[in-house]
């Protein structure tokens, strides 16, 4: 046990060591500005709409433009409008974007390496550019970008309907990303960066959208979760079943017999017999889409051979259960042991 004296002279020291240290280097800067960050969980689900995006996406510029499309998401990360416009490359085509009803905007920025190939190709050629170009594009260049951009914004439109009715709408353009104010500097912004190919041009397409509209939007996307997670009910169930009623799937009764080589096949002629090593009483497998679900033995009803019902598989590699007890004349299944049954 120490003494008051010891613990006093114990925190004096401490004290006096800590005077000479530096507390500004312990420290890390806080933006107050930014007291609040998105989730995870709603990183993770704006990822997961902008992976449909991006598929959907690909498809419809292939369609357009006639050529091998492929979008691949990169990232998706929380950044201020400073830092999105600072990694983008100078000159771009940068779009500010009107997101109605909400009085924000965002941005969409698509690097020059592809916008040419895109206009070489609505102007008729093949897309192969044997240079560079990096020069603003002009006014004839962006009405004929027109027909594209409609296409990428109605697909994203789609992909954000369950989480809110947005109409995006091109505001204009812009080549400098570093002097543009579509947003303020300290502004944050979900940058969502996906990798474009179009035949033998690469290039980035980064879309912006300010922080402040997925905060807005938190409790829907809480309700897209919690409906993922939701487990189906009884009646969800059942209606499910009356849908598939009405299906046909195709039921067979099968002699497992032995293997022979393709030489004894194809010697196989009129009046031969096949020993099929399958006992009597050994039971047959009745399968149903190539899967075995019963197992049962050949019975007769009226001029015609059936199948009667005597163990249940549980699934295609599990073991039959107990054979089931079935009255005389029951769960007689497939008059001529193969064809369609409704389910």
């Amino acid at each position: 046990m120490l003494s008051q004296e010891e613990i006093d002279k114990a925190f004096k020291k401490g004290r006096e060591a800590g005077e000479g240290e530096d507390l500004a280097a312990k420290s890390t800067i806080y933006d107050f500005r930014r007291t609040e960050r998105l989730a995870k969980d709603q990183l993770r689900a704006i990822h997961s709409l902008h992976e449909t995006f991006a598929r959907s996406m690909a498809a419809s510029l292939s369609a357009y433009l006639r050529a091998y499309v492929v979008v691949n998401l990169v990232s998706v990360e929380e950044l201020s409008f400073a830092e999105f416009t600072q990694g983008l490359p100078s000159p771009t085509i940068l779009i500010a974007l009107g997101m109605k009803p909400f009085d924000v905007g965002a941005m969409l920025e698509i690097n020059p390496s592809l916008i040419f190939p895109i206009l070489e190709m609505l102007l008729g050629g093949s897309g192969k550019m044997s240079a560079q170009i990096d020069r603003e594009i002009t006014e004839v260049e962006q009405s004929i970008l027109e027909g594209p951009l409609r296409i990428v914004l109605n697909d994203l439109r789609a992909v954000w309907l369950p989480i809110a009715t947005m109409e995006f709408a091109v505001d204009g353009y812009h080549s400098e990303p570093q002097l543009s104010q579509i947003l303020a500097p300290n502004e944050a912004v979900v940058a969502v960066s996906m990798e474009v190919h179009i035949g033998d041009a690469a290039g980035l397409m980064n879309f912006g959208i300010p922080s402040l509209i997925v905060k807005r939007l938190r409790q829907t996307f809480n309700q897209q979760a919690n409906s993922r997670k939701t487990q189906s009910t009884e009646a969800d169930q059942a209606r499910l079943l009356h849908l598939i009623e009405p299906a046909l799937i195709h039921l067979d009764a099968r002699l497992q017999g032995p293997e022979f080589g393709m030489e004894t096949l194809l010697a196989l002629k009129e009046g031969d017999i096949l020993a099929l090593d399958h006992p009597v009483d050994r039971p047959l497998d009745l399968m149903i889409n190539g899967k075995v679900k019963y197992r049962g033995e050949v019975v007769g009803t009226g001029r015609k051979r059936a199948i009667q019902i005597r163990q249940i598989c549980q699934s295609p590699s599990a073991p039959a259960s107990e054979p089931a007890s079935v009255t005389p004349g029951a769960a007689i299944a497939a008059a001529s042991g193969a064809g369609n049954s409704r389910g």
